[in-house]
């Protein structure tokens, strides 16, 4: 692969259906992006999926305001896969090094730490009042 593979979700509802729309730009972004071996993909993938779960769930909850969005671009060059998500939820207080997997008897508490597993790198950053992930995972 000689260039980079994008595809942007630009400006989503925050709810629930916008998941939907999430899944379907990585069917569409994943031909464009060529050869990865399936355990890659798999966790890249379960680890977006995670996120976006997570800015729709806590984004909603945490005010109830309404007219929150998010954005979401996916890349890809020779070296790794990434995705960048922002919204305009209130800004979120994250510790990802206090972040651990929820016990089996919780009902919540599972996203970040698999994503944080998924991935070489994942980021969570206030930029101009809103809340920015940056997540990126090696091809190989």
């Amino acid at each position: 692969m000689a260039e980079t593979a994008r595809r942007e979700l630009v400006d989503a509802d925050v709810e629930l259906e916008s998941l939907e729309l999430v899944h379907d730009l990585l069917e569409e972004w994943w031909p464009a992006v060529g050869e990865v071996p399936m355990q890659r993909r798999f966790a890249f993938e379960t680890a977006v999926i995670e996120i976006a779960g997570n800015v729709v769930e806590h984004s909603r909850r945490l005010d109830g305001a309404p007219g929150r969005r998010f954005s979401l671009v996916l890349e890809a060059d020779d070296r790794s896969l990434r995705a960048r998500f922002e919204d305009n939820g209130l800004p979120a207080q994250v510790d990802l090094s206090t972040v651990t997997m929820a016990s089996l008897d919780e009902e919540d508490g599972r996203g970040l730490a698999l994503a944080l597993v998924s991935l070489d790198r994942l980021e969570h950053l206030l930029v101009d009042g809103k809340n920015v992930w940056e997540l990126e995972c090696g091809r190989a």
